[in-house]
């Protein structure tokens, strides 16, 4: 049996810069940080007791004699990426899926690692990354960018570059007690809608078709003034608030799908009420709101915005992790194919 824990992430500046048909011509660059909510994923191999070969377990149970019948198209490509078989594969979250914070980036990592280490092997995180990139992008044929596989797997507060030949983490590196101000001075808040975020992405990818590179270059060079304002003690903190509000307004002019007049209205409100900037996580259309807001006008948000549900939360830096390992004796039963 195994159990990983993964977390979700919180992307601040240059996301749409990781898309692939925009960083192989241009570059990319995001900076984003993980946090301490996660997803959990546990996988053992199912005794041979059962009508069924293979029981999964997340929003929905599916239990099915062959892999190709499994409906969730991340567990089945990915167990037939890793040719596994004959598994009962568990999914439980701290945050609600579809809710922009890379949450099914956070699953296919996490459900790698398990499968791997089901399988006796260890892959180091680039690795774990660059197979749920290609399980997401190319398996299952989901538009989206590389970020949120690359953040679940490493974890921490990362700037991300992407070029045509991959990609590159670079820790961001500042001081315990700035990291606490700026952890301190972030609120998050759930819209309560959710959303399928390949679908706004394919949307926006056809937007941009149209002419939208400009906004993504400015995008992309926002991540190198948030990162020197991080990394530089004698600057203002409060800049990092304003520059989300500036990335925000330029996220909304890259295609009509990202926001809604109820999110206009929510991130407005929250505003008015004394928060210095924020933005919409994720690819639009609803899941989190995230403000910056000092401590002593995080209140006033909180009543200006006292319809949504406030999130907690701190940030981490362990990624991906295997918090149970338990080696099983398996011996693959013929009728399910290949042994895993």
């Amino acid at each position: 049996m195994i159990f990983t824990k993964t977390p979700f992430r919180m992307s601040f500046f240059g996301g749409g810069t990781d898309m692939e048909e925009y960083f192989r011509e241009h570059g990319g660059a995001v900076l984003s940080t993980t946090f301490d909510k996660y997803c959990y994923v546990e996988v053992r191999h199912l005794p041979p007791f059962f009508e069924y070969s293979n029981e999964l377990i997340y929003s929905q149970t599916e239990r099915v004699k062959a892999v190709d019948e499994i409906r969730h198209p991340l567990i089945r490509n990915g167990m037939k990426m890793l040719d596994m078989h004959e598994l009962k594969v568990t999914y439980d979250a701290d945050l609600p899926a579809r809710s922009g914070l890379g949450t099914s980036s956070s699953f296919a990592v996490g459900m790698l690692n398990a499968f791997y280490a089901l399988k006796g092997k260890y892959v180091d995180r680039r690795r774990l990354a660059q197979d749920a990139i290609y399980l997401e992008r190319v398996l299952c044929g989901e538009s989206g960018g590389w970020q949120d596989q690359i953040a679940a797997a490493f974890g921490g507060l990362n700037r991300i570059d992407f070029r045509e030949g991959g990609f590159e983490v670079h820790p961001v590196i500042i001081s315990r007690e700035r990291k606490q101000a700026l952890n301190r001075n972030l609120m998050m808040f759930f819209t309560g809608f959710t959303r399928l975020s390949s679908e706004v992405q394919s949307q926006a990818s056809a937007e941009r078709a149209g002419g939208r590179t400009d906004i993504l270059n400015e995008m992309r060079a926002l991540v190198d003034e948030a990162q020197a304002i991080l990394t530089d003690k004698d600057s203002d903190l409060d800049d990092f608030g304003r520059m989300l509000d500036y990335t925000w307004r330029l996220k909304k002019q890259t295609g009509s799908s990202v926001s809604t007049d109820n999110i206009d209205a929510m991130y407005a409100a929250g505003m008015k009420a004394g928060a210095l900037g924020g933005k919409l996580l994720g690819a639009g259309r609803g899941g989190f709101l995230v403000f910056y807001a000092r401590p002593e006008r995080q209140e006033a948000v909180r009543r200006a915005l006292g319809g949504l549900l406030g999130i907690p939360f701190a940030f981490e830096e362990g990624g991906t992790q295997v918090l149970y390992y338990q080696p099983e004796q398996y011996e693959h039963r013929p009728q399910g194919g290949a042994g895993a």
